[in-house]
C-alpha cells in the first residue's frame, strides 16, 4: 500500500491554491495605488480572457499557419487529460481566440456573439468548457487577478435598511473603478494606458448597477459629497475569483422549456422577500440572479442558443451590441463579458433563413466547430477515451483506433472531384500521407470540399461518439468472450452491424458508410499484409545489401557511368531490371522513375553532408520497396494456406513469426490472428492469379 495522505499535508496543498489575499480587504486607496502599479488588474472580460489563452503557452504551425494554445494541445492543468487533437479543430480555437484579441481591442467582436457552430459530438461543448475551466483557474494566479467591493456599513446612515443588508456586496461584481465619476475615472485610465504594456487599452465608460447607484447617492448625501469620505468609509475591495459553481463571473445558461422561456433567467427579477421591506420600485428590492448578471467581468455560455424562441433572443440584442441589460420595470444595466454561444446543425439551418432573425444574425460571429479530418489525430480522440476510462486488461492491436478514425473521417470529407483522386487517397492526403511523386494538391482538395459541403467539410458525418460506443461495446464483446484484445476485424464488425441503429445517421446515408467500410477494411488488408510481410521476409542484412545494391546502381545511372559486377569484377551497365524491380514495389511508373531515383540520391546526399551513413531502412519509401522486392523473392517459399492453420506450421518457425509480430506492437492472440488473416488474403491471390 503506498504512503497514506495525511490531513495535514492535504490541508498545506489546498492552501498553496488559495490567493493569498483572497479572505482580505483593501481599502479604495489601496486599490488605486494597485492600478498604477499593475494596469492589467483593470482589464475588461475580453482582455483578460485574451491574456489567459497566452498566459497558460502557445506554439506556432507553420505548416497550418496557426498558434495552437496549450490550454487544448496539452491542457496543462488536466495532464493532458482533455487535449483537442486535428488540425480544424486547432484552427477553429485559433479563429475563436483571434475573436476575443479584436474584442480586447474593441475593435467589434467585443459587440458581438461568439457562436460555436457544429455537428454533435464535433468538441464545441468540450472547448467551451475548456475556456470556463481554465478562466476560473487563471483568476486565481496574480497574472490574472481581479477584484470587486462591497458596501459596508450601510445601517449607520440608511434608517430603513435591512440589518441583513448592512454589507452588501457590488451585485454585479463590478470593478471598483466604477465608483469614481467618470471624468477623474478617465484621467486614471489615460494615466494607466501611458505605461500599459499590452496590445490593447483600458477602457470603462460603464455606470454603477442601480443598487450601487442608489448607495453611493444616499451616502454622498450624508457626507455632504466628499467622495473619499463614502470609499474610506464604506468600501472595501475585495478579491473575485470567477467560480461557475458560486455562478460568479462565469455562467452557463440552457433553455429549460422551449415553450416557457422567462426573461427573468437573463436579467434577474424582483427580489419578492425584500418587497416588504423596501418596496417594489427600489433598486435594492432587485435579485441580481440573472445568467447576464452572474456572468459579468467574464464568461456567459449560452448551451443550445438557437433553441431559444425568438423574441428571448432579443435580450441578446442589448447584451451584445449594447453591452447592457434591461430588466423588467427596472433601469438598464451595464454589462461586460465575452458572451459565447453553442449550437448543433439543425438548429443553425433552421434558423438561417428565418429573416425575422436578421438582427441576432448580424450581431453573431460564427466559429466552425467540425469534425477531425485527419485520421491518426482522428485515433487519439478514442485513445484518450481509453486512457480516461477504467479499461479491461485487453490489448488494442495495431491500427484499430486508426482504421476505425479512418471510416469516420471518410464520411466526413467531400468525394473529391474528377475521379483522378480516390476518398481513401484524399483522406490520407489530409493526414499527410502523400509521397514524393504522387500528384496530389491537398489545398485544392480542401478548396473544392469547402466548394461542395453545405456548410464546411466536416460539419456532417459519423460522430466521434458513435465510433467510440462501439469500440467501447467491441471491448466489452472481447471481453465476454474471452479475448483479451481487440483487433480491426472485431470493430468493423460493431460498426458494420450498428451503423442503422444510431438515431443520428439518416438512412440516405447507409450505402455510401458500408461502401466506406468495405474501403477501410481493404486499406487494413493492405496494412495487415504489410506487417505480415514485414514479419516474415524482415531481414536487415539482406536490406543493407539489396539497398547498397540499389543506391551503386542509381548513382551509376544518374552519372552516366558502370559499376563494378560483385561477382567478376568486370564494369557494367546499371542493372536495370533489378532497379525497376524495387521501383515497381511502389508504383513508381517508367516515366517517373529518374524523378524517384534523383530523389533517393538526394537523400543519400543530405545525409552524407550530415556526416550520417546510408542505412536503407531509414528511408521509409525505400525500406517499404526493398522490404516488398524480398518478400516477392521468398513467398514462393511460404505455405500461406498453412496460416490459416497453426497446425501445419513448424512451431518454431511460427514462434519466430509471431515473435516478430510482437515486435510491432501486436499481443500473442493478435498476432495469431493478422498472421491467419494475411494468410488467407495472400493465398486468395495467389490462387485467384492462377
Amino acid at each position: 500500500m503506498s504512503d497514506m495522505e495525511t490531513l495535514e499535508e492535504l490541508s498545506k496543498e489546498y492552501r498553496s491554491t488559495i490567493p493569498s489575499d483572497l479572505r482580505r480587504t483593501h481599502s479604495f486607496g489601496w486599490y488605486l495605488e494597485e492600478l498604477y502599479e499593475d494596469p492589467k488588474v483593470a482589464r475588461n472580460a475580453h482582455q483578460r480572457l485574451a491574456d489567459m489563452f497566452d498566459h497558460y503557452g502557445t506554439s506556432y504551425d507553420e505548416e497550418a499557419g496557426i498558434v495552437e494554445y496549450e490550454i487544448a494541445s496539452a491542457d496543462p492543468l488536466g495532464d493532458g487529460q482533455n487535449t483537442f487533437y486535428g488540425r480544424v479543430i486547432h484552427e477553429a480555437i485559433h479563429e475563436f481566440t483571434n475573436k476575443v484579441k479584436s474584442g480586447a481591442r474593441g475593435l467589434g467582436p467585443e459587440k458581438r456573439i461568439k457562436l460555436l457552430l457544429g455537428p454533435v459530438g464535433s468538441g464545441k461543448s468540450d472547448f467551451d468548457r475548456q475556456i470556463r475551466r481554465y478562466f476560473e483557474d487563471y483568476t486565481t494566479t496574480d497574472a490574472g487577478r481581479m477584484y470587486t467591493f462591497r458596501w459596508t456599513g450601510l445601517c449607520d446612515v440608511l434608517p430603513d435598511q435591512d440589518p441583513a443588508d448592512d454589507v452588501v456586496r457590488s451585485p454585479m461584481n463590478q470593478d471598483p473603478i466604477v465608483l469614481l465619476p467618470h471624468e477623474g475615472r478617465q484621467r486614471v485610465i489615460d494615466d494607466l494606458n501611458e505605461v500599459l504594456d499590452a496590445p490593447y487599452t483600458i477602457r470603462n465608460e460603464q455606470s454603477l448597477d442601480p443598487a450601487s447607484e442608489f448607495y453611493m447617492d444616499a451616502l454622498l448625501e450624508h457626507y455632504d459629497d466628499d467622495l473619499q469620505a463614502v470609499l474610506e468609509n464604506h468600501v472595501e475591495v475585495i478579491r473575485l475569483l470567477a467560480d461557475e459553481n458560486k455562478r460568479q463571473a462565469v455562467e452557463t445558461f440552457e433553455p429549460k422549456d422551449k415553450k416557457n422561456q422567462d426573461e427573468t433567467e437573463l436579467t434577474g427579477d424582483v427580489n419578492y422577500s425584500k418587497i416588504a421591506v423596501y418596496g417594489e420600485s427600489d433598486p435594492r428590492a432587485f435579485d441580481y440572479s440573472g445568467a447576464f448578471c452572474n456572468a459579468n467581468r467574464g464568461i456567459f455560455s449560452g448551451e443550445e442558443l438557437l433553441k431559444l424562441q425568438r423574441e428571448f433572443l432579443y435580450d441578446f440584442l442589448h447584451a451584445t451590441q449594447e453591452q447592457t441589460i434591461k430588466p423588467k420595470n427596472n433601469p438598464r444595466i451595464d454589462i461586460d463579458q465575452v458572451i459565447v454561444g453553442r449550437t448543433n446543425m439543425p438548429e443553425y439551418r433552421d434558423k438561417k433563413g428565418d429573416e425575422k432573425m436578421e438582427a441576432f444574425n448580424d450581431r453573431t460571429k460564427r466559429i466552425d466547430f467540425p469534425y477531425v479530418l485527419q485520421y491518426e489525430e482522428e485515433a487519439k480522440i478514442y485513445r484518450k477515451m481509453l486512457n480516461n476510462a477504467d479499461v479491461p486488461d485487453i490489448h488494442v492491436e495495431p491500427h484499430t483506433l486508426e482504421m476505425a478514425g479512418l471510416f469516420g473521417v471518410l464520411t466526413r470529407i467531400e468525394e473529391p472531384d474528377g475521379g483522378t483522386v480516390s476518398i481513401v487517397q484524399k483522406a490520407k492526403a489530409y493526414n499527410g500521407e502523400i509521397d514524393e511523386g504522387e500528384d496530389i494538391d491537398v489545398k485544392k482538395l480542401r478548396d473544392e470540399g469547402a466548394e461542395t459541403a453545405d456548410i464546411g467539410e466536416g460539419m456532417d458525418g459519423v460522430s466521434p461518439r458513435f465510433i467510440g460506443d462501439e469500440i467501447a461495446e467491441a471491448i466489452m464483446d472481447s471481453m465476454h468472450r474471452g479475448r483479451l484484445f481487440l483487433s480491426p476485424l472485431t470493430a468493423f464488425n460493431h460498426l458494420e452491424g450498428n451503423l442503422e441503429n444510431h438515431g443520428s445517421i439518416p438512412e440516405e446515408n447507409f450505402e455510401d458508410y458500408y461502401r466506406y467500410l468495405e474501403s477501410v477494411r481493404e486499406e487494413y488488408k493492405d496494412r495487415a499484409i504489410e506487417d505480415v510481410r514485414h514479419a516474415l521476409a524482415y531481414d536487415l542484412d539482406e536490406i543493407r545489401r539489396q539497398g547498397e545494391k540499389y543506391m551503386d546502381h542509381v548513382m551509376a545511372y544518374i552519372d552516366d557511368d558502370t559499376v563494378e559486377d560483385s561477382i567478376t569484377g568486370r564494369d557494367q551497365e546499371p542493372d536495370e531490371t533489378f532497379l525497376r524491380a524495387v521501383e515497381e514495389k511502389l508504383d513508381v511508373p517508367a516515366d517517373r522513375k529518374d524523378d524517384f531515383r534523383q530523389e533517393v540520391a538526394n537523400w543519400v546526399s543530405r545525409r552524407a553532408r550530415e556526416g550520417e551513413t546510408f542505412e536503407p531502412q531509414d528511408n521509409d519509401r525505400l525500406r517499404r520497396a526493398l522490404e516488398r522486392k524480398l518478400w516477392e523473392d521468398k513467398k514462393h517459399n511460404i505455405n500461406f494456406s498453412a496460416l490459416v492453420s497453426s497446425g501445419d506450421l513448424d512451431d518454431d518457425e511460427r514462434n519466430a513469426w509471431i515473435d516478430a509480430l510482437e515486435e510491432q506492437g501486436y499481443s500473442t492472440d493478435g498476432a495469431k490472428e493478422v498472421l491467419e488473416f494475411a494468410g488467407a488474403e495472400v493465398a486468395k491471390a495467389e490462387m485467384e492469379d492462377e
